[in-house]
């Protein structure tokens, strides 16, 4: 049996271990908690779900609910590596990020912990799974902005030098290699070079100096070295960022907030 509801898109069905979950198209937003019903409010609009399911004591003590916890487990270090990682690019990431890419590191963190095929599940690590070249490959290429892909941005190739961190850019014409959102009359590029342990929590990064350019017709070629070599162990990162802006009166402000700036992983070692 289930009665739908007018004025909020749900269904209720009369079983009780299920969860039931809709979107609220009521001219009153509603959030908190009605009866057996929990209203909230998402990027992706007002929620709403029954209440019920299984109680956390009997999840963590009952054998029954052995691999869900095992799953819980593996998520947590999951979103922890990757709060790790988000921490380690955070002044390049204040420049080029969507509002998903939190989940979307944790996603790839869950599936580089897979590969880790020393530890028993539920105890599995990110940092024993990027041990695999496979778990390597899943990280580099990794956009921070799903929104401004580098490969969609960046026509003209690139060469990396995995020891130094340097990305060279040869015969970099903006106007033919860019592609620049409407109204963007610069463009800054820098690279990156970071130095993330996921064993023990810690990382180091260098930063290359900016190269600003007008978006105009003059070639250069480009040469982004970090300024030192990051120290420590883990895994090494090599990013790319790519910033637009328009000037006006000779003073150069971001374009949109960022919202076309690319971040991208391009070399993992």
């Amino acid at each position: 049996m289930y009665c739908i509801s007018n004025r909020y898109k749900f269904v209720l069905l009369l079983t009780p271990k299920i969860y039931i979950m809709g979107k609220s198209n009521g001219i009153i937003k509603i959030e908190g908690t009605l009866e057996n019903l929990t209203f909230y409010k998402t990027q992706d609009g007002n929620l709403v779900r029954t209440k019920g399911g299984v109680s956390k004591k009997r999840i963590m003590k009952d054998p029954a609910f052995a691999r869900t916890r095992e799953n819980l487990n593996e998520f947590s270090a999951s979103a922890q590596s990757g709060k790790l990682l988000r921490m380690s690019l955070n002044d390049l990431m204040q420049q080029a990020k969507d509002n998903r890419v939190t989940s979307r590191v944790t996603q790839v963190m869950s599936q580089i912990l897979k590969f880790d095929t020393l530890s028993v599940r539920g105890q599995r690590k990110v940092s024993e799974g990027l041990n695999a070249p496979e778990a390597k490959a899943l990280l580099e290429g990794f956009n921070f902005n799903i929104n401004a892909i580098l490969g969609s941005v960046l026509k003209a190739a690139y060469s990396v030098d995995p020891a130094t961190g340097e990305v060279s850019i040869p015969d970099l014409t903006p106007a033919n290699d860019l592609v620049a959102p409407n109204g963007a009359t610069h463009v800054s590029l820098r690279s990156a070079m970071v130095q993330v342990d996921f064993a023990s929590g810690s990382y180091s990064s260098s930063n290359s100096p900016v190269e600003n350019l007008p978006i105009d017709q003059i070639s250069s070629t480009l040469s982004l070295v970090p300024t030192n070599v990051p120290s420590g162990t883990g895994t090494v990162l090599i990013l790319l960022l790519l910033e637009f802006f328009q000037e006006v009166n000779t003073v150069q402000y971001p374009l949109r907030n960022g919202a076309f700036n690319s971040l991208s992983i391009i070399a993992v070692g």
